[in-house]
């Protein structure tokens, strides 16, 4: 080695060295740099306990989250059930094509007639055979995204429910196949006898991997054939369960080590129709989800449609939630209609004979969860294979209700039906759909004047929102209703989205005393299938991957730590901006038209002005959506269908100003926006008026691609009629008026803070567990006073970093933890915490 080397290498082994607060014997240390932040702890570890249920995950069928997804089953459609009433593009028919082989001829319908399975098992197929001898037709099925995942020598549990009016039976054939035809697997030979409704097994083992398998069942033979309930399942599913979950995606799940397990939704609980069923014209697709619907046996389970615009089969149903929750150890959470529809949707039920039912069905749920296999609902949890109670001891009525005093009435009913009878069962209320608002702020003086134990919040927001608010639960009422923080997530799934979750959840594990439980959504994505955006784990037929939020949500979650230790740091923050930039128009599922737009100073000044008098050359769009062009003097956006048609105007500079405008809505959904502070990053503001198909008004902060409501209110917007819009904004304060009157106010004077901490104490392994988020571009040089205390000179250290704008995808996961083992720590030392970084420090406490 020479010299020159061995120096530098001493030189940085010795600013390693003093990173951590070491010295290296011998050597002139060079002044360590000031600390831009400090973390004290207290002495003692005084401060919340943290329960093992703390974090937990959020199911919900959005994304194909359960078919093609969590839920094994490779056979896409295997019940012909997929109808128009699901999707306009479905057809009985979907991922299934007719063919013939060898010569053979038939004719391929899907049927609903007096022959069917069941009567909720409606659709079947039925094929016609004409086929000479030799011959064979039947029906080739697709699955989900590329086809059928296939590995080679893995085992696949292949059924279907068949009746023939063959003297002789029919002679069916199946087979598994690539996208070019060639074999995957030898076929399997069955032969179907008898007219009346049989299930046929039988075993298929692949001889080559694909992700482009398909399965074809061809029938030889002449007459009527009948076929439903078609399925193929992988043997090695989790824990080996019979009609069970995909296992690599169960697998990342219990790697979190979740301490609960909320389900089904979401949106698809409390939305749909409020019809019951009815045995003799059949059930009523596109109704609420209803849990008896989803147990016994999967070929008499219902169809439903999803709310997200697609089929659900119910074969994952409340049975496989509640035995995927044992299995992972978490406490099942299930999540029941309150009979008030949320989403925008905004109804609630005038039938009080259906309220009591589904009350009653309410009851039947813990009884099925938990009762004895003596009674009505444990014995049909036996009967599944299940004769031990589940332990079952909190459920969820309602979920993001924006009707606060119908949700209410009701919600009363069921507590108090549930309270009679199960009066350890904790009944979970709800705030509606937003983190601030008066729906947000009714609910939960409601909830907490009748003594609700405790109360659900959901909010999607930007990175700064998060930033910003880590100090939430610091006021809250330490006596009053608990929260369970159901949805959350920074709306994007790049790295600084997860710094900010990461910030956020210090703030939760602070206030562990009044948040009990909390759970980032959605939990599941399938990549050729997307609702909504961002997801925890990503996934296509074969593979999965988890995002960034994943790795940070698993850092957290299984180093979560027994009790706070009180501290508190100081350091920089960042400090708000005026709201300044361009300003916009904008519709919503609705035509409009605008005119008369002048942006002024508080003394009078033009800043901007157009009466499209000229045409409309000033302004420009964000995104080419819509149809918009010069109408009578006025400008106008006439399609109706279009969604988010942004344009702008102006770069307004001045930190206070006027805008204002006339509106008009001419047709559609909903009513029409108006954006300020406009900035080529994203960034901005607009005034939702009308929106929530028409229910709401709000003010909405967008940023990266996402928007979180800073203002809402109930409000409609009437067709026809000219609306005078004025928005005042001084600095960061903003005042709204429509026609002459003020609408609303807020400032925007937030203050966001990149660097946040908390530390934890271990109980069993005796360590400190000091979590430190940095999510800001510059390493944060940081002392660490643990309060005295005596601790191991080394430490584990796992860090998550990167650029702020990766994310993990399926060709590449770039985010993942680190550990290593550290030196240098004593009670008192400093270390410097990369930029966009989650530092988690395990320090064991010596006696």
């Amino acid at each position: 080695m020479s010299p020159s080397r061995a120096l530098l290498g001493l030189a940085t082994v010795t600013a390693l060295l003093a990173t951590v607060g070491g010295a290296t014997p011998g050597l002139a240390q060079a002044p360590a740099p000031a600390p831009d932040y400090t973390i004290t702890a207290a002495p003692a570890a005084t401060g919340p306990e943290i329960a093992d249920t703390m974090y937990g995950v959020f199911f919900e069928d959005i994304n194909f989250a359960a078919d093609g997804g969590l839920y094994a089953e490779l056979v896409r459609n295997r019940s012909f059930e997929f109808l128009p009433v699901d999707n306009p593009s479905y057809t009985g028919l979907t991922a299934w094509t007719p063919g013939a082989e060898g010569g053979g001829a038939g004719t391929a319908t899907t049927v609903d007639d007096d022959a069917r399975l069941n009567g909720r098992n409606r659709t079947y197929l039925r094929l016609a055979l004409t086929n000479p001898a030799g011959g064979r037709y039947g029906v080739t099925n697709s699955g989900y995204n590329t086809g059928f995942a296939l590995t080679r020598g893995a085992t696949y549990d292949f059924s279907v429910w068949a009746r023939s009016d063959a003297p002789a039976g029919t002679p069916l054939t199946v087979t598994l196949r690539d996208s070019a035809g060639q074999a995957l697997a030898a076929p399997v030979s069955l032969t179907v006898r008898g007219d009346s409704w049989t299930r046929y097994p039988a075993t298929v083992t692949a001889t080559r991997s694909s992700d482009a398998g398909r399965l074809a069942v061809l029938a030889g033979g002449t007459g009527t054939l009948r076929l439903d309930m078609v399925s193929l399942f992988p043997r090695d599913t989790f824990r080996g369960r019979p009609n069970g979950l995909r296992k690599d995606l169960a697998d990342k799940i219990a790697a979190l080590r979740p301490g609960f397990v909320r389900f089904p939704g979401g949106c698809l609980v409390n939305t749909g129709s409020m019809a019951g069923y009815d045995a003799a014209s059949g059930y009523e697709r596109a109704r609420a989800y209803q849990w008896k619907d989803t147990v016994g046996p999967v070929e008499t389970r219902a169809a439903n449609k999803n709310f997200w615009g697609y089929h659900q089969s119910y074969g994952l149903g409340y049975y496989e939630y509640l035995q995927f929750a044992e299995d992972i150890g978490a406490m099942p959470l299930p999540v029941l209609p309150a009979l008030v529809t949320g989403c925008g949707q905004n109804r609630a039920t005038d039938d009080p004979a259906l309220l009591r039912r589904h009350i009653q069905d309410a009851l039947d749920l813990i009884e099925f969860a938990n009762g004895p296999a003596t009674s009505t609902w444990g014995r049909l949890r036996a009967d599944m294979g299940h004769p031990k109670p589940f332990g079952l001891t909190h459920v969820a009525v309602g979920n993001e209700e924006n009707l606060p005093e119908e949700y209410f009435a009701n919600f009363g009913q069921f507590r108090e039906a549930i309270a009679a009878r199960y009066p350890d069962i904790v009944v979970v209320g709800n705030s509606g759909p937003d983190d601030q608002g008066a729906t947000f702020d009714t609910l939960w003086a409601k909830n907490k004047a009748a003594n609700v134990a405790m109360v659900d919040e959901h909010y999607y927001n930007s990175p700064a929102w998060f930033l910003g608010n880590n100090k939430r639960y610091d006021s809250y009422d330490r006596n009053g209703p608990k929260v369970f923080l159901g949805e959350y997530a920074s709306l994007d799934n790049k790295l600084i989205n997860s710094l900010a979750e990461a910030s956020y959840m210090t703030g939760l594990e602070r206030n562990a005393d009044v948040v009990k439980l909390a759970s980032y959504a959605p939990l599941l994505a399938n990549i050729d299938h997307v609702q909504w955006k961002p997801d925890l784990i990503w996934f296509d037929n074969d593979e999965s991957w988890g995002s960034t939020s994943y790795q940070v949500q698993k850092l957290f979650m299984t180093n979560v730590g027994d009790r706070v230790v009180p501290s508190r740091s100081t350091g920089k923050v960042v400090q708000p901006k005026p709201i300044t930039g361009a300003v916009g128009l904008s519709t919503w599922a609705t035509a409009a038209t605008y005119d008369d737009v002048k942006v002024t100073t508080p003394e009078g000044a033009v800043l901007f002005s157009d009466d499209f008098s000229g045409g409309a050359g000033q302004w420009t769009p964000v995104e080419p959506r819509g149809a918009w062009s010069v109408v009578d003097g006025a400008y106008r956006q006439s399609d109706t269908a279009a969604l988010d048609t942004l344009v702008k105007a102006g770069d307004i500079t001045a930190t206070d100003y006027d805008l204002t405008l006339k509106a008009t809505k001419q047709a559609g959904a909903e009513g029409f926006l108006v954006a300020f502070g406009v900035q080529p990053s994203g960034e901005l503001y607009w005034w939702n008026l009308g929106g929530w198909n028409n229910t709401q008004g709000a003010v909405q902060k967008g940023a990266g691609g996402s928007k979180e409501i800073v203002l809402a209110k109930p409000n409609t917007i009437d067709t026809g009629t000219t609306y005078d819009i004025r928005i005042e904004v001084r600095g960061t304060r903003v005042r709204l008026f429509l026609n002459g009157a003020e609408w609303g106010s807020f400032t925007d004077d937030q203050v966001t803070e990149p660097f946040a901490q908390v530390i934890t104490r271990d109980d069993r392994t005796g360590e400190l567990i000091v979590k430190v988020v940095n999510a800001q571009d510059t390493p944060a040089v940081t002392r660490v006073d643990l309060g005295g205390r005596k601790v191991a000179g080394r430490a584990r250290m796992t860090v998550i970093t990167g650029d702020p704008q990766e994310q993990n995808t399926r060709s590449a996961e770039p985010i993942q933890p680190v550990t290593t083992t550290v030196g240098g720590i004593s009670s008192a030392f400093t270390r410097t915490f990369p930029a966009n970084s989650v530092t988690f420090l395990r320090i064991r406490e010596c006696s």
